[in-house]
């Protein structure tokens, strides 16, 4: 599961995409069309800027801006920054990786292989996805199966 904070990140990016390339927004109008909390929208805008996603001006054209192209934002790396490694178990993580407590061999540790799996699937399609693909796809076919737990 994504923090609140990851999703609220992908929504002010969203924003920030469907309003043009270097199109500034203010802090406010992103609040409101994003439906994030202006004092969190801060903190997370100041990530994402110093990660090299969004840049600010100041003036009266001011405001926050992508500086990378929405093809150039992929869900995995954005994640990584705002809620660290993707892997559902500490022995699975290629940064921060961590020995499991209980585990006696991972090299025969079953729960440690089907996770790896599902470890290698998610990153594969968070890696190769971008705002802009998911701006000019259709995700209407995607089966209601596949949204619900």
């Amino acid at each position: 599961m994504i923090s609140q904070k990851a999703r609220y990140a992908f929504r002010a990016l969203f924003t920030l995409a469907k309003a043009g390339q270097g199109e500034a927004l203010l802090i406010a109008d992103i609040s409101d069309e994003a439906e994030i909390p202006r004092k969190f929208l801060e903190q997370i805008l100041l990530d994402l800027k110093r990660a090299g996603y969004v840049m600010s001006r100041r003036g009266k054209v001011g405001g926050y801006y992508l500086l990378k192209h929405p093809d150039e934002i992929f869900f995995g790396d954005v994640l990584r920054l705002i809620d660290g490694p993707v892997a559902p178990l500490p022995c699975l993580r290629t940064i921060a990786y961590r020995r499991c407590e209980d585990c006696k061999d991972e090299r025969s540790c079953e729960i440690r292989r089907v996770f790896g799996r599902v470890a290698k699937a998610t990153r594969e399609v968070l890696d190769t996805t971008s705002l802009g693909g998911i701006l000019s796809e259709d995700f209407q076919d995607i089966p209601d199966s596949y949204l619900t737990a």
